[in-house]
């Protein structure tokens, strides 16, 4: 037992399980408020394994209670003031935020797929590396015609250092693959098509590869309502 779970009881709570908009910007805001030394604890349906990795960048441990089966306590104590490595506001890149739509159907449903992700995505030592994951299903999202993934695996790939080179083999190849109809009709008009535009165009001026995933995170972030997981009428609170 670390030093710190003793003091568990005290860290401040958020209980998240009644949210049904993307809780995640709140929670991450908050925890680089804090001081190294200070505690939080998020009660959730289901266990919060994306929230893991995004707390870890911020420098923070974490220990995971199964209060029972619908509710989950996890304490997070920050060891150390760490940064994420991706410039832009605290909730990037992308985490598999759609996983609450599914806790609003039934919780059970979404502890399985939150750990249907985590053996897709989390897996120690895979045997395909993360930009070729990230790139095929970019195309399984065309093909499947859900832009709003491919756009999201897209700036994710582009992130993690996908030149654009590959990006225009795979865009010729959506062409030959979808046809030239499909691709004039759904991808070109996209907002993946846009990001892929934006990221040339940027790239041609030579801006730094830095900036060019802050514009891409500023313009095809979770705001981008092409590109969020969550529907939200105009005036419509979470």
């Amino acid at each position: 037992m670390q030093d710190w779970e003793k003091q568990k009881e005290s860290f401040e709570i958020r209980d998240v399980r009644k949210l049904k908009g993307n809780f995640l910007p709140s929670i991450l805001k908050k925890a680089q408020s804090m001081e190294v030394g200070m505690g939080l604890c998020i009660v959730q349906s289901f266990e919060p394994i994306p929230l893991y990795s995004a707390m870890s960048d911020l420098g923070f441990e974490h220990l995971t209670d199964k209060a029972s089966d619908a509710e989950y306590r996890v304490y997070f104590y920050r060891s150390s003031a760490s940064e994420p490595d991706l410039p832009g506001d605290p909730e990037l890149p992308f985490k598999p935020t759609a996983i609450v739509n599914f806790n609003t159907i039934d919780p059970e449903l979404a502890d399985t797929v939150v750990n249907f992700w985590k053996h897709i995505w989390g897996k120690e030592n895979p045997a395909i590396d993360m930009k070729t994951r990230l790139l095929l299903s970019l195309v399984n999202g065309v093909g499947a015609g859900r832009m709003r993934q491919a756009v999201r695996e897209f700036v994710k790939a582009y992130s993690i250092g996908v030149s654009i080179a590959v990006f225009d083999e795979i865009f010729a190849m959506l062409a030959w693959n979808q046809g030239v109809g499909y691709f004039a009709s759904e991808i070109g008009p996209s907002a993946l098509f846009a990001a892929y535009k934006l990221v040339k165009i940027q790239e041609e001026k030579e801006v730094p590869r830095e900036e060019i995933v802050k514009k891409l995170l500023d313009r095809f972030g979770d705001e981008n309502p092409d590109v969020s997981t969550f529907y939200k009428n105009k005036g419509q609170n979470d």
